[in-house]
């Protein structure tokens, strides 16, 4: 994962993303996929957002409509690589609102969720909150790996 997160090497995504969608079969051609958003500043140093990458593999392979700016991320945060979960909600806080253009789009859908690493769980719940609060039906969230929470703990 960090090879293709921070090594750039994001020929990997239509591997990693049919290993996620193998899990998704829930998913068909009237849902909506949106991907963790990255800070614009955060985006341009990167180059890319690796979510977005993975969803549009997963509207690929699903015929879902992709919503690449369906949130924003509207504040920077800091790397939260080694926060624990309150530090992470924290950092969080008031940072990632659904794109107003995109909330016509969400409402009433059901929505894949998408990320690379499901760590705490805590860009995930802020990303969920902002999507029901716009009116998103059911929302499933997509990832690739998952920290254990035992992993967290050493933290």
């Amino acid at each position: 994962m960090l090879g293709f997160k921070h090594g750039r090497k994001i020929a990997l995504a239509p591997l990693l993303a049919r290993l996620i969608a193998q899990r998704l079969s829930m998913v068909k051609a009237d849902w909506v996929i949106v991907p963790v958003p990255l800070h614009r500043w955060r985006l341009w140093r990167r180059g890319f957002n690796q979510s977005a990458l993975l969803g549009r593999e997963l509207a690929k392979a699903t015929g879902a409509t992709l919503l690449v700016d369906g949130l924003v991320r509207s504040k920077p945060t800091p790397m939260l690589g080694g926060m624990g979960r309150a530090a992470r909600m924290r950092a969080l806080s008031g940072a990632i609102t659904v794109n107003p253009r995109q909330a016509g789009s969400l409402h009433g859908k059901s929505v894949l969720l998408v990320d690379d690493v499901l760590t705490s769980g805590s860009t995930s719940d802020a990303c969920v909150k902002a999507l029901k609060r716009a009116g998103a039906g059911r929302v499933v969230v997509g990832c690739f790996a998952r920290v254990l929470d035992e992993a967290l703990d050493v933290v």
